[in-house]
């Protein structure tokens, strides 16, 4: 694995949306400054069908992380929603909408030095009750923490911490959908996005946790604005306590905004994927945030470009700033989708 510390120093060039003031060098304010921290969320990633078919003939299953895995390993935590469970009973799904990834897929999420992956979105059954739980040990097992779900309703709901420069950041998963058309019951293994639920998982693992990031599964599939049932979650979210709402599942960027001292990114887009037929799919951002010590000073996007699978930070053309409120949203879920 890439070492974070011996890698990529902080791109330039990043907009942000608060840029609090440095102290001079050598002042006594400069000589007490807390060591600053920076996380990086990716958004979808799917380690099967075409992506996986190139692994194989590429004889790499890190192969579609090759370019931006220095990008995410220079990060002090990194975060992404995996789109496809994990196991090893029969082979990877090679099309259609039912997802399964080979075990040894997690090579690219291991390149990349991913700490975080939320498994909580409608894809998380397509492996059955096995995948899972497959799932959770196998991320476990390669040092990446899966949020979103559990062994049990608790532990989904529980989030993990991860500790980082003497901070503890926590993280939460949630998602509209669990089922992906196929179930008729609901797996309380896996967080639902229930606003009285999250409030209180919220504030509950405040308690373990400095600053809080809230990872979000919903929204309308293709659409550049976020729908109601993503304003509400992540205003919510921000207003009970978390620092970052990371949103996923449209599977293009959706903007991003600055609420009271938190941001939320509503949809990153996709990070590693193979969907071809739209360009707006070929394209994500990531979210970057820099703490210092438990506050966020600054924030903004890297824009990703997708080519063949494999994403690559792209030229800065004209950067996405913030938002003052998404406007034009409507309707309450999502419909199934990819």
């Amino acid at each position: 694995m890439i070492s974070r510390r011996a890698t990529l120093p902080l791109l330039a060039g990043i907009p942000t949306i608060r840029a609090i003031a440095q102290p001079q060098a050598g002042s006594s304010v400069a000589a007490q400054a807390k060591p600053e921290t920076r996380l990086l969320l990716g958004g979808d990633v799917m380690l099967t069908r075409f992506v996986g078919r190139l692994a194989r003939q590429q004889q790499d299953p890190a192969w579609s992380f090759r370019s931006i895995a220095p990008v995410f390993a220079a990060a002090d935590i990194a975060f992404v929603n995996l789109e496809s469970p994990f196991s090893d009973h029969g082979s990877p799904t090679e099309k259609g909408m039912i997802f399964k990834a080979a075990p040894d897929m997690i090579a690219g999420l291991e390149l990349a030095g991913i700490d975080v992956a939320s498994t909580a979105n409608n894809h998380v059954r397509d492996s059955d009750s096995y995948g899972v739980e497959f799932t959770i040990d196998w991320l476990n097992r390669h040092g990446i923490a899966a949020v979103g779900t559990g062994k049990t309703a608790d532990e989904a709901h529980a989030g993990v911490v991860i500790a980082r420069n003497g901070v503890r950041f926590g993280f939460l998963g949630y998602t509209y959908d669990q089922a992906n058309g196929l179930r008729t019951d609901v797996d309380d293994r896996i967080a639902a996005m229930d606003l009285d639920r999250m409030r209180r998982d919220v504030a509950s693992i405040l308690t373990r946790a400095d600053a809080v990031i809230v990872s979000m599964h919903a929204g309308w599939e293709y659409n550049p604005r976020p729908n109601k049932q993503q304003i509400d979650f992540a205003h919510a979210a921000i207003d009970a306590g978390a620092a970052v709402v990371a949103g996923h599942h449209p599977h293009v960027v959706q903007p991003w905004e600055h609420r009271g001292a938190g941001v939320i990114f509503y949809s990153l887009g996709n990070l590693v994927f193979d969907q071809f037929q739209r360009v707006e799919t070929q394209h994500g951002i990531l979210g970057e945030m820099i703490f210092s010590g438990n506050k966020m000073v600054r924030a903004g996007t890297i824009p990703v470009d997708i080519i063949g699978t494999v994403p690559r930070v792209a030229p800065v053309k004209t950067p996405a700033g913030p938002i003052k409120s998404p406007g034009g949203a409507g309707g309450a879920a999502s419909p199934p989708g990819r």
